[in-house]
């Protein structure tokens, strides 16, 4: 099983042992302390979004080959798997408007894309640009109240217990509900494009450089909680 759906820790072991490299200079080489990759390569550890992100840099791999196998590889079956969801193990990314939580970053070739989210824009100038990508996506208001901006449509109001399946291609934005300061979502985004773990992060980056533009957030909802 581990062979046709290799973890996040099998990808960097393998990665390792090609360079015939120790694991202290597998450390030396990422700036990941040997213990923290040691659990990484047994799959009893995963990183942060800033984590992977330093790996990548210093390791000249592409984000999504963390995420997801090479493209040319031939689609296999896929049975029998599962990944526990578990926020303390998520891999993070904060932004000025939401602070993300993928949840089941261990499994590859994901035919969905499961996010845990913390909005905390309140307007459409607030949240900036409409973001699009590949794909299409389910939210479930968890906590709080959420408005649904839309190229298409008028926005609309969720509360909890509400969700809304949309198109992601199409212009969209989340923001926390009249009277919410905070409010949290439960996300599932699907789509057959490959890239599509590399243009969210994409759109990651993109509102992480809007950061100017999102100042008056407040800053008690940006607690930052480390996975390693």
């Amino acid at each position: 099983m581990s062979s046709l759906n290799p973890t996040l820790g099998a990808l960097l072991r393998g990665l390792r042992a090609r360079q015939g490299w120790t694991l202290k200079e597998m450390s030396e080489k990422s700036g990941i302390p040997i213990s923290t990759l040691s659990k990484v390569e047994h799959d009893r550890l995963t990183l942060t979004y800033d984590k992977l992100q330093q790996v990548s840099r210093r390791l000249g791999l592409r984000m999504s080959e963390l995420f997801a196998e090479p493209a040319e590889d031939a689609v296999q079956p896929v049975t029998a798997r599962r990944s526990l969801g578990d926020v303390s193990r998520a891999v993070r990314v904060e932004t000025p408007n939401y602070d993300y939580y993928y949840l089941c970053t261990e499994l590859r070739r994901k035919r969905m894309i499961p996010v845990l989210t913390k909005i905390r824009a309140k307007s459409v100038e607030q949240f900036g640009d409409l973001v699009h990508h590949a794909g299409e996506e389910y939210i479930y208001v968890l906590r709080g109240r959420v408005t649904v901006v839309t190229d298409h449509y008028d926005p609309v109001t969720l509360d909890e217990g509400q969700s809304i399946y949309i198109d992601s291609n199409m212009g969209h934005a989340y923001l926390a509900g009249e009277g919410c300061d905070e409010a949290e979502v439960l996300g599932v985004m699907s789509s057959a494009d490959d890239e599509l773990m590399r243009a969210l992060f994409t759109i990651h980056e993109e509102q992480k450089r809007a950061e100017p533009i999102a100042s008056a957030v407040p800053t008690k909802s940006r607690r930052k909680v480390s996975v390693i």
